[in-house]
């Protein structure tokens, strides 16, 4: 059994996590750590970290992961560009997995939209659409970002525009629209549209369920276990 520390664990997904590794028969939660629980009082001995808990702790769950010579995955969004450094620097130390989203149905989403823009090229353009629920307090999604980036890597001139209101004027080849929808209790949906001459192509992951991200994230924790150090995405646990 993987001996997990999980981080942020009387949040909603890490309550929903928790749930969901009581199921399994190769992951066990040894720790929760939480603001009454902080992670630094966690046993040393564990095989990985899952950290869902918020962009403010990856200070203490960084430094015990690199301390502890422990995997580390992190579910969280919203890091600085210094936090992103400071994650890069501690992946020449440990292994650690960071992804926009640990939904393997959305990675897939994004592999798949990167292969279309690569295939239709330039004749088609691209646009993101987001839909989620009234209480996210950011917008566009990380998967939204993620997703056009997927895009954009395929063509270097690709710019993100996000919204069009009060833009005047027609749109250019080289643009990837991002519109966000908030409302009611959507867990999660995005969609790629490719507008070509007649024709339209339309790719749509759904997420009905919290589990998808606690099921993907303990996929995510199997993988990393017994990895060299480096920095992996979800899109490595899906090459699988």
């Amino acid at each position: 059994m993987i001996k997990l520390i999980l981080n942020g664990a009387n949040g909603k997904m890490g309550q929903t996590v928790t749930s969901v590794c009581n199921q399994s028969k190769t992951i066990e939660i040894i720790f929760g750590a939480d603001m009454d629980s902080p992670i630094a009082g966690a046993p040393r001995n564990a095989d990985a970290i899952l950290d869902f808990s918020t962009a403010s702790a990856l200070p203490s769950v960084l430094g015990f992961a690199v301390e502890n010579k422990i995997p580390l995955v992190l579910a969280t969004t919203g890091y600085t560009d210094e936090q992103i450094h400071q994650i890069s620097e501690a992946g020449k130390f440990i292994p650690i997995l960071k992804s926009a989203t640990m939904s393997i149905g959305a990675n897939l989403l994004m592999k798949l939209s990167a292969i279309s823009a690569q295939v239709l090229g330039e004749s088609f353009d691209a646009e993101i659409l987001e839909k989620h629920h009234n209480e996210k307090i950011d917008a566009p999604s990380g998967v939204a970002l993620a997703l056009a980036n997927s895009i954009a890597n395929v063509k270097e001139t690709r710019e993100l525009i996000f919204e069009r209101a009060g833009n005047r004027g027609k749109r250019e080849p080289s643009e990837i629209g991002i519109s966000s929808i908030r409302g009611g209790t959507i867990v999660g949906e995005h969609t790629a549209i490719f507008a070509g001459q007649g024709e339209v192509i339309e790719l749509t992951h759904k997420a009905e369920s919290r589990e998808i991200f606690a099921r993907g994230a303990l996929k995510a924790v199997e993988f990393i276990v017994g990895k060299p150090a480096g920095l992996y995405t979800m899109q490595d646990v899906i090459e699988i």
